[in-house]
């Protein structure tokens, strides 16, 4: 299983982002955290790292198909927005991380987390736009007991899809 960091640092180094149409006029190494919190609005969650660091979520859900990560560094300025509901990052995930892992990976949850007392689990549910710009569901599914990642998997969204609905539209652009 691979650390939090290392997964992390796989993710940000290549796999596609996203910038929210929102970020307009916050630049990497110039916008500060003020900047962004002025521009996108308080995050949902906050981690504050050994080196003074930062990365903030900001979801756009519970019904929205976005979640953007912001990363602020040690000096306070801006560094990137990266998008992270999609395929590639979803592939981080593994049986065996833990739910924390799972929140710096996706940000929080579109929803409260759904049990299942039969199979002793429960699960986190996010709704994005597949590669397709079709909306469907990612579900990552955990051990009750011990709170660690059992498995994960997609399925369709079912609402919407009426004659005249738009298609969502998945944004896969690194600020920078």
């Amino acid at each position: 299983m691979k650390t939090v960091a290392s997964v992390l640092a796989v993710a940000l180094l290549g796999l596609a982002g996203c910038a929210t149409p929102g970020s307009g006029g916050l630049t990497p190494g110039t916008s500060t955290l003020a900047d962004v919190e002025a521009r996108l609005g308080r995050p949902a969650k906050t981690w504050k790292n050994a080196d003074g660091s930062q990365q903030l979520a900001f979801p756009t859900g519970p019904e929205g198909t976005q979640t953007f990560m912001v990363f602020i560094a040690p000096d306070g300025k801006l560094q990137r927005i990266v998008g992270v509901l999609n395929e590639q990052f979803f592939g981080l995930i593994q049986p065996g991380m833990t739910q924390e892992q799972v929140l710096r990976l996706l940000g929080p949850a579109g929803g409260p987390a759904t049990p299942y007392r039969r199979s002793d689990t429960f699960a986190w549910t996010w709704l994005y736009c597949q590669s397709q710009n079709v909306m469907q569901y990612f579900d990552v599914s955990f051990d009750a007991t011990t709170g660690l990642v059992r498995g994960a998997g997609q399925h369709l969204y079912t609402r919407g899809y009426l004659p005249g609905t738009p298609p969502c539209t998945m944004q896969n652009i690194d600020l920078p």
